[in-house]
């Protein structure tokens, strides 16, 4: 009835009166409130974007982050820089490789389960590929590559584009001196050399005080503390349970690598610790040199650090041993991002949840800029890389290029300078 819906249309929501202006602002709210549906982006989208990354994401966890954020918050305008970090976040509470997760986590909001697989499929395999070609020449000649040339042009690059994305994140992330604080102090305790996990856990606890308020937060904070110092202790114990001299098998190959890909927080530096605890002190199957060179491989190659389980399977099991490595190391993250991800709206409707998310995101920002911190100094050198460096940020700064093809010029500078 035409009188009925004209006086329907001029109600509103019930709060709002006659002016446009109001209107609109009650609409704003109530949309904030409600979560917008993501996009739903076509899978081989999904794929020519992550096996892109696959190809060119040097520099480690912290700068496949920010390569990411370039090309789905900056350029192709999928989700907002808070629910990005909210998925950076969400990958820090479940255990795995968090820049693989992150991608796992795109595609599955943005294309449901096969957006899922195949996102993460596209990020691992070209990387997985390149480390298993580069294990078949290491077994066949006994040496890895010299690429030293390269990581000194990229190394540069990968320090600007991390630090442009964490400023660009902290802006959505930091709201509030308490935040910035927790942030800071996760900084500064990271590069002391303060267990990740641990930070992780105190980042949520703080986040929880903050959403309670003074006098809940301080119980809250004694009571959570306790459990958060546990969990690097439980993760270890879980790692530890092995039997002495095992003879290899391919099933004990892939029983091991989805034992660590559900149990191991933390960088490659952890992963390194996990794997000479097993493969090397108690079964024997690796010498200390094959693991250093292992680990080597996976640092300095693009894509998942953790591909080096690819390397260390070819070297035991060839092709084989390579392809269950990699599926066994990788595939515990595909069912946690599946699991975790239709909790992160539930987490942001909850005041205290939402608190401790805001307290795991500004650590996971602390942390990346502790990475980039370390980085930093063991890759700008000299005159030459730092001016590769300074280069780069004014580039990301004047005309905000794709990330990717800094990289490449990167490396061709690198090979100017170093390799030529």
């Amino acid at each position: 009835m035409p009188g009925r819906s004209r006086t329907a249309r001029s109600r509103g929501c019930g709060r709002c009166r006659s002016t446009s202006s109001t209107r609109l602002s009650c609409w704003t709210a109530s949309s904030e409130r409600q979560p917008v549906a993501a996009p739903r982006v076509p899978l081989t989208e999904l794929a020519g974007l992550f096996v892109r990354l696959g190809v060119t994401a040097f520099g480690g966890p912290a700068a496949h982050i920010a390569m990411m954020r370039d090309e789905v918050v900056d350029r192709r305008r999928w989700l907002t820089d808070r629910e990005f970090l909210d998925l950076v976040a969400a990958t820090n509470l479940i255990p795995g490789p968090n820049s693989t997760e992150l991608a796992i986590h795109l595609g599955y909001r943005h294309g449901g389960i096969p957006g899922l697989l195949v996102a993460g499929a596209s990020f691992i395999f070209p990387a997985a590929l390149i480390v298993g070609i580069i294990a078949w020449g290491y077994a066949r000649y006994g040496e890895t590559p010299q690429v030293g040339w390269l990581m000194y042009g990229i190394g540069p690059v990968v320090i600007a584009i991390v630090a442009q994305a964490i400023v660009k994140l902290s802006v959505s992330a930091v709201r509030g001196v308490a935040l910035g604080l927790i942030g800071g102090t996760v900084l500064v305790l990271s590069i002391l050399g303060v267990n990740e996990l641990v930070l992780l856990a105190a980042g949520a606890v703080a986040g929880l005080a903050l959403a309670i308020g003074p006098r809940a937060g301080a119980t809250a904070m004694a009571a959570l503390a306790a459990v958060a110092t546990s969990i690097g202790q439980v993760a270890a114990q879980a790692s530890a349970v092995a039997a002495a001299e095992l003879p290899f098998t391919l099933t004990r190959l892939a029983l091991f690598f989805a034992k660590v890909g559900s149990v191991l927080f933390g960088s490659g530096y952890v992963l390194l610790a996990f794997l000479r605890a097993d493969l090397v002190e108690r079964w024997g199957w690796l010498t200390d040199q094959q693991l250093i060179d292992a680990i080597t491989v996976g640092q300095v190659t693009p894509g998942p650090v953790f591909t080096t389980a690819t390397f260390i399977g070819y070297l035991l099991g060839g092709w084989s041993g390579a392809a269950l490595a990699t599926a066994a190391i990788f595939a515990p993250g595909f069912v946690f991002v599946a699991l975790s991800q239709p909790l992160i709206p539930k987490l942001r409707a909850s005041r205290l949840l939402s608190g401790v998310l805001d307290g795991v995101v500004v650590a996971s920002l602390g942390l990346m800029g502790a990475v980039a911190w370390v980085l930093a100094r063991t890759t700008v050198v000299d005159l030459s890389t730092a001016a590769v460096a300074a280069a780069a940020t004014g580039l990301l700064l004047w005309k905000q290029p794709n990330s990717t093809w800094l990289i490449l010029a990167g490396a061709a500078a690198g090979w100017l300078l170093r390799g030529g």
